[in-house]
């Protein structure tokens, strides 16, 4: 098998990852280089399809402070966010936005040059940093990739997915074994220090914003390799994305910004009907509003309510909405001047990895920041746009964190490690598995049994049928293509999620069970680990 040495290998090219390796780059004299790995092209990720913004407590915005953002982010997550994380991840943000405006990520101003800053759900004022109006995601990108390509240090491979990390028999990361899908051959990278940044879990279920790669592959990698894994019965489902018809599956997010600045939700029948539901209407926590639609949709027996934005006016819409605007001019639907139909569907992992805001694991060696890694600021339920601030900050923390870590790569490869590269020198026998209908039943399984709300009988049907699906697909490790790894990733994380969420026997931020309403007057986190029998709930 082919093999190379990195000093840092970073999995995965969102905001988290491409950042994560241009500062390392930029900070540390590295002898061998950092190695960016992309499943697809460079850039394509959730943080691309990011619309709202970015939140920024940053000194531009006087009115806003540190202590302000804490509080909202404490309420959103039911319990569960962390203190100390939320106000570490707060307090950096700062320092980390200005860096990003240095390293070229373009935020939108007003005509005076000064930043501009729009609401969302759940925050007590405007804070959220925007580009290209509502392509934020796609502008700290691109930024990135821009300042990754112009930095030697950094060397990217596209194309490539991480299958398994090499665990050394006294349980550290030495690197990682990939499937480069241009050659179709399976490649050793060595390196004592893997970065997993690989994303969420969106398409274990039906209906999602997710992008088609976003499939856990980093959550179950780290599994497999013995890490912690956190809080996976937490799924974020947007409230509002657009629903053209059941048959649209992976669906365009009608960004919460949407709502912030003034768009109505409103049923069949034109009424607006969130008042029924929480005091702060239309800008209530997602999960609440999530479960608002669900319940409109379910008495009304239809597949969507809609969204009214010509509220906010039409040159507004235009100037703030370009990209909303546009997709939906191009399914036939004047935002300016009709509702945009609308429905929840799954957008983002709160759980993940186990990891501190430095990105270390309990795994030595192994770091996670990003979608796949719990840092435990998200809680119960993200506040919105705390999501790529969490990306960048941790990736910042990260770079910090490695330039006082002796990088050299492994010089000796254990027994343990020969044996996982023999596995993956052999070749296999059989045919290919039809992933499409085999990820098409997973995806209805999860969305009909362990989506918004849930119980114990749908939670127990969902883990034997997802049980029979792992038996029944024999390759655990090495696979034939990526079609086939994707698809084991999904039973994995699937697997987890349930899991979790069938030992949570409360209601609490986006875990809904039907069965257990009340809300434990004690908030604890799920565990899992392959070493540890069982969820431990701590």
């Amino acid at each position: 098998m082919k093999y190379s040495e990195y000093s840092v290998v970073v999995i995965g090219s969102g905001a988290a990852g491409l950042y994560a390796a241009l500062k390392t780059a930029q900070q540390i004299k590295l002898p061998e280089g950092v190695l960016l790995i992309s499943k697809s092209s460079l850039g394509i990720s959730n943080s691309r399809y990011a619309q709202g913004g970015i939140v920024g407590v940053v000194h531009q915005n006087p009115d806003d402070n540190i202590d302000l953002h804490i509080k909202d982010t404490l309420k959103a997550g039911a319990g569960l966010s962390n203190y100390k994380i939320t106000e570490e991840i707060s307090s950096a943000s700062d320092a980390v936005i200005n860096d990003l405006i240095t390293n070229g990520v373009e935020f939108d101003r007003d005509e005076n040059g000064n930043l501009t800053f729009t609401l969302e759900a759940a925050h007590s004022m405007r804070r959220i940093l925007h580009s290209g109006g509502d392509a934020t995601g796609k502008g700290i990108t691109e930024g990135l990739i821009r300042a990754v390509k112009s930095n030697s240090a950094i060397h990217t491979l596209e194309k490539a997915m991480a299958v398994e990390l090499l665990i050394s028999s006294d349980k550290e990361c030495k690197g990682v074994i990939i499937y480069n899908k241009q050659t179709e051959e399976h490649e050793i990278v060595y390196s004592s220090a893997v970065v997993i940044a690989t994303g969420g879990t969106g398409q274990v279920y039906k209906y999602t914003t997710n992008p088609s790669g976003a499939t856990g592959d980093g959550i179950a990698l780290a599994y497999e390799a013995g890490a912690v894994i956190e809080d996976m019965e937490f799924i974020q489902f947007h409230p509002t994305a657009l629903a053209l018809s059941p048959d649209s599956q992976n669906r365009f997010l009608i960004s919460e910004a949407v709502r912030g600045e003034g768009a109505k939700l409103i049923n069949a029948k034109g009424e607006q009907f969130m008042s029924k539901y929480n005091d702060k209407l239309e800008l209530a926590p997602r999960d609440v509003v999530t479960r608002a639609i669900f319940s409109e949709m379910a008495e009304e027996k239809s597949n969507n309510v809609y969204l009214d934005a010509s509220l906010i006016g039409e040159e507004k819409i235009l100037k703030r909405f370009p990209t909303i605007t546009k997709k939906c001019m191009e399914c036939g639907i004047d935002i300016t001047k009709s509702p945009i139909p609308v429905a929840p569907a799954a957008h983002y992992t709160m759980g993940g990895i186990k990891a501190k805001v430095n990105g270390t694991t309990s795994i030595k060696g192994l770091y996670a920041i990003g979608e796949a890694a719990c840092t435990e600021l998200h809680g119960a339920n993200r506040l919105a746009s705390n999501s790529l601030l969490e990306c960048v900050v941790c990736a910042y923390q990260l770079a910090d964190y490695l330039s006082f870590t002796n990088l050299d790569t492994p010089k000796t490869i254990d027994e343990g490690i020969k044996k996982m590269i023999d596995v993956y020198s052999r070749s296999i026998t059989g045919e290919e598995y039809d992933t499409t209908s085999l990820k098409s039943n997973l995806k209805n399984i999860m969305w009909e049994n362990v989506g918004i709300i849930r119980t114990e009988d749908s939670l127990l049907k969902a883990q034997k049928e997802v049980e029979k699906q792992q038996k029944d697909f024999k390759r655990r490790r090495k696979c034939l293509n990526q079609r086939e790894y994707e698809y084991r990733n999904m039973l994995t994380v699937a697997s987890l999620i349930i899991k979790s969420a069938l030992e949570r026997k409360e209601s609490r931020g986006a875990h809904c069970r039907s069965d257990y309403k009340q809300t434990n007057e004690i908030a604890k986190h799920s565990e899992l680990s392959r070493d540890v029998q069982g969820v431990t709930i701590c």
